[in-house]
C-alpha cells in the first residue's frame, strides 16, 4: 500500500503514541512531522518575512549569515536561527551553496541535475519552476510558475495560501495540457517537487527529471530572475490587499509578460514571439559558477 495512504492513518491519540502508530504503520516518523502544517506566522514574523523577502529579491545571493546581520543593522534583534526558520518558510536560498532551504522529504526521490554544460537550443527543450512568497496587505501567498528556459515564456502559473504539493501539481499538469511535454525539467530539491504527486506527472509523459544542487538558486536561475521582475514590476508598486486582487493583476501582469514586455535578453522581442518562431532565445548553461561568500 502506498506509503501516502498509510500516513495518512497517523493522528494524535491518547491512547497510541505517534512513535507507536508509525511503527505499527511501517511509516518514519520524521515523514509524519514533515507533513504537520506550521502555525501561521506572528505579526512581528510576517513584518521580518516581507523584509527577507524584499532583500532577497534585491540580493539573492545574501545567505542567512548576511540576512541576520541585514535585519540587526535595521534595528531588528534577530538570530541566525530564527532567520534560517523564517527563509525556510519563504523557500528562500542563497545563490552559493550552504544551508538547505528547500528542504527535500525524508522518503522521496532526488535526481540528478541534468542542465549544466547544456546548450538549450530549442522551445520545449527545459521547463523549469519554484515557488516564491508573494506578501500582501492582509497576509501572504505563495506563488508557482512554470517556464520554458529557451524563451523565458511563462506557461503557467498557480497561488496557494500553502506549499503544499497539489498547487504545483495542478500548475504542471496545466502546462502540459497547453504546451505538450518537455524534453527535461529542471525544479529545486522542494518536497513539493520531489513528492510522487508530482514526479509522477512528469514520468507519466516521459519527460527527464532535473534537480538543482541543495541551496543552488542559480541552478534555477531564470526563474529567480522572473521573481525579481514581478516583484518590482507589479506586486511592490500595486500594494495588493486581497487574494482577489493578486489574482487579476497578476493575470494581466503575465498577458503583458509573455505578449508585450521587450527582454533585453531576447533581443527585444516578447517570449510569445521567441517561443512561436523558436528563433532569439537559448542558453548556455555554465560548469561552474564561482564561490560567493555566505
Amino acid at each position: 500500500m502506498p506509503v501516502e495512504v498509510r500516513r495518512a492513518w497517523i493522528v494524535p491519540d491518547q491512547y497510541v503514541s505517534i512513535q507507536r502508530q508509525c511503527g505499527l504503520a511501517g511509516v518514519a516518523r520524521a515523514t509524519v512531522y514533515a507533513q504537520r502544517q506550521e502555525r501561521p506566522p506572528s505579526a512581528d514574523d510576517k513584518v521580518l518575512m516581507d523584509l527577507l523577502d524584499a532583500q532577497y529579491t534585491k540580493t539573492p545571493f545574501y545567505g542567512s549569515r548576511r540576512m541576520t546581520a541585514q535585519l540587526r543593522k535595521w534595528g531588528f534583534m534577530v538570530n541566525r536561527k530564527k532567520v534560517q526558520r523564517l527563509m525556510r518558510a519563504l523557500g528562500l536560498a542563497g545563490m552559493a551553496p550552504g544551508p538547505n532551504t528547500s528542504r527535500p522529504h525524508p522518503e522521496h526521490k532526488i535526481y540528478p541535475y541534468l542542465l549544466r554544460g547544456l546548450m538549450i537550443d530549442r522551445p520545449g527543450q527545459v521547463w523549469s519552476t519554484d515557488i516564491t512568497y508573494i506578501r500582501l496587505l492582509h497576509g501572504f501567498v505563495y506563488l508557482v510558475a512554470i517556464m520554458d528556459w529557451y524563451s523565458r515564456k511563462v506557461l503557467s502559473w498557480r497561488i496557494s495560501n500553502t506549499m503544499e504539493a497539489e498547487f504545483c501539481v495542478a500548475c504542471l499538469e496545466d502546462a502540459l495540457q497547453r504546451y505538450g511535454a518537455p524534453e527535461i525539467f529542471n525544479t529545486d530539491q522542494g518536497s513539493q517537487f520531489t513528492s510522487e504527486a508530482f514526479t509522477g506527472v512528469l514520468q507519466a509523459h516521459d519527460v527527464r527529471i532535473s534537480m538543482d544542487g541543495r541551496g543552488r538558486a542559480l541552478d534555477n536561475i531564470f526563474v529567480e530572475r522572473l521573481w525579481r521582475t514581478v516583484k518590482y514590476e507589479e506586486v511592490y508598486i500595486k500594494g495588493y490587499g486581497r487574494v482577489p486582487e493578486l489574482m487579476i493583476g497578476l493575470t494581466a501582469y503575465f498577458e503583458f509578460y509573455n505578449g508585450r514586455r521587450l527582454h533585453q535578453s531576447l533581443g527585444y522581442v516578447t517570449p510569445d514571439q521567441v517561443y512561436l518562431t523558436g528563433q532569439g532565445g537559448g542558453a548556455c548553461i555554465v560548469d561552474k559558477y564561482p564561490k560567493i561568500a555566505a
